[in-house]
């Protein structure tokens, strides 16, 4: 199998539909919640929402690259989101979140094979593959706080 599909099925995996390395994605973990508990804040712990949308923002992010765009994301603003004021809101999200989600899956799949030793917009963030595997190593990393935050909840 191609890196490039074992990368792709790897990030699919983790937010839409695998349960091999945790035992469950953020689909699972997202769908069916009520957005007044995955706004709720637990102490200094960050919100399931809002460790939803930093997910969300790198996988938007990364995609936009995919795509032809620019590098638009930055760390500095990788936590700041406008609030989640309903359930209409929360689910809208959800929706472009797996929609995002898929795409990149299928543009990591498109992907040659060769560019994944290539320079990811900059030869300072590393190549593509790392970029790729980078990302969804943080995807596993915020999954583990959502069961968690579940739990406390």
């Amino acid at each position: 199998m191609k890196q490039t599909h074992q990368l792709a099925n790897r990030l699919r995996e983790v937010v839409l539909n695998g349960t091999w390395i945790a035992n469950t994605n953020y689909k699972a973990q997202l769908e069916g919640t009520d957005w007044k508990a995955v706004t709720t804040k637990i102490d200094a712990l960050n919100s399931i929402a809002i460790i939803a949308q930093h997910i969300h923002y790198y996988i938007h992010g990364i995609k936009n690259v995919f795509e032809g765009g620019d590098l638009d994301i930055k760390d500095k603003f990788s936590f700041d989101f406008p609030p989640i004021e309903s359930q209409l809101a929360w689910e809208s999200f959800l929706s472009q979140f797996w929609k995002d989600t898929e795409k990149l899956v299928d543009l990591i799949t498109n992907l040659p094979e060769e560019k994944l030793k290539h320079a990811f917009v900059d030869e300072k963030y590393g190549t593509y593959f790392r970029n790729i595997d980078g990302m969804i190593e943080h995807c596993y990393y915020h999954l583990g706080q959502i069961v968690l935050i579940k739990k406390l909840l």
